[in-house]
């Protein structure tokens, strides 16, 4: 028969172990829990920054529309000079051909002013008739 200080040395090796594989769980426990928690916070973090990027997306598109808006009204307005570029084109057209015109009559006048001085001298000094 068993002695009663073994059954008990037994019992107090069954109760530390026992003891020993609860405090194993325990710690896998609060190892699985702090890796949860951990992959948890940075979803948390992941989620903050995706609203974070989302908010700034959206300012970009509010943006993009007020340039939108922007470029339609400069078409708008660049389409009411394209009327006044053409008079201008058509003045420029004019001013060349006035440029020419005034050539051939300044030529013109040159040729005017030889002749009247060429005159005006004969009547100065005649030439001697013989």
């Amino acid at each position: 028969m068993a002695c009663p200080n073994e059954k008990e040395a037994g019992m107090q090796q069954q109760d530390n172990l026992a003891d020993s594989l609860n405090d194993l769980f325990t710690s896998v426990s609060n190892m699985v829990k702090s890796e949860l928690q951990g992959t948890s916070n940075r979803l948390e973090l992941l989620e903050k920054m995706n609203v974070r990027v989302s908010e700034e997306y959206k300012g970009f598109g509010d943006v993009a529309s007020g340039l939108r808006v922007y470029v339609e009204q400069l078409k708008g307005k660049s389409g009411n000079f394209e009327e006044y570029v053409h008079q201008i084109e058509e003045i420029e057209k004019q001013v060349t051909e006035f440029e020419a015109v005034i050539s051939v009559l300044d030529k013109y006048v040159s040729l005017l002013e030889s002749k009247v001085k060429f005159v005006y001298q004969q009547q100065q000094h005649p030439p001697p008739t013989s």
